[in-house]
């Protein structure tokens, strides 16, 4: 390739987003799912943070990086499972430090549809939202595929955060979800507490409450098709209590100010 062609293919893998795909054990899925994003008309990058998964998902990330994809895939290996909320804390930062505007939350399994990708950024990018959610509630039960006792967990989970906190959002526990870059300079990430789905709600409820403006944006859900789940009762256990201390800060904790436009 020439000098200009190289430079001409730098510039059309240069971007403004950040997807973000913390994984434990997804080597069924990893590669499949990288293609999938780069095959998107909009140029994103991904950041994978992995912790340590012994089934070598990391080493099929760093080998997709030693090919075509050197300039807009990325990794953080990280010692072990050190929980969800930790791990999209640690891609939050590594988004800043490298000047991503949108950062996004996504899932190695396909139950987060990489189509949809383009309407979160839409929301943000072109509609001025400061968060997008992609939603499974706010039109209805939008889910593929889950047993039905977990279907009723997560859609009551949501109507219980929406009745402890007055949060006005279906969906709060959705892991699928876009932020602008001033969202995540705004909320102090190191007093972020949550690790599992209460991490999601905190951080919704937290940009909430210092005033962002939040869009659910409708998708549909579908349980994976390959590899193992990582739900368990504890993560639903911490959201469940988590959200009284949520309440709490509502009424006593002092956010940061919003940031001018």
């Amino acid at each position: 390739m020439t000098d200009w062609g190289l430079i001409q293919f730098h510039v059309m893998n240069q971007s403004d987003s950040i997807i973000i795909i913390p994984t434990y054990n997804e080597k069924e899925n990893i590669e499949k799912i990288i293609h999938a994003i780069f095959g998107l008309d909009k140029c994103f990058h991904i950041l994978v943070i992995d912790d340590g998964s012994p089934d070598g998902t990391a080493d099929i990330v760093k080998r997709m990086m030693d090919g075509s994809f050197s300039d807009r895939l990325f990794i953080i290996e990280r010692s072990g499972k050190l929980g969800l909320g930790t791990a999209y804390i640690t891609g939050f930062k590594w988004a800043l430090e490298h000047d991503y505007q949108y950062v996004f939350e996504m899932d190695a399994d396909f139950s987060h549809s990489p189509d949809d990708l383009p309407r979160l950024y839409a929301a943000c990018h072109d509609e001025g939202y400061d968060v997008a959610i992609g939603s499974r509630y706010v039109s209805g039960v939008n889910v593929v595929n889950w047993p039905i006792g977990r279907v009723l967990m997560s859609y009551f989970a949501s109507k219980y955060v929406r009745f402890v906190t007055g949060f006005k959002v279906h969906d709060t526990t959705a892991g699928f979800k876009c932020y602008r870059r001033r969202v995540l300079q705004t909320i102090d990430l190191d007093r972020i507490r949550f690790k599992g789905y209460g991490f999601q709600i905190e951080m919704k409820f937290t940009a909430y409450k210092i005033g962002f403006k939040i869009k659910e944006v409708p998708v549909v859900f579908v349980n994976r098709q390959e590899g193992t789940s990582k739900m368990s009762g504890g993560i639903f256990g911490e959201a469940f209590f988590g959200v009284m201390r949520l309440r709490w800060d509502g009424w006593f904790r002092k956010y940061p100010p919003m940031p001018r436009s």
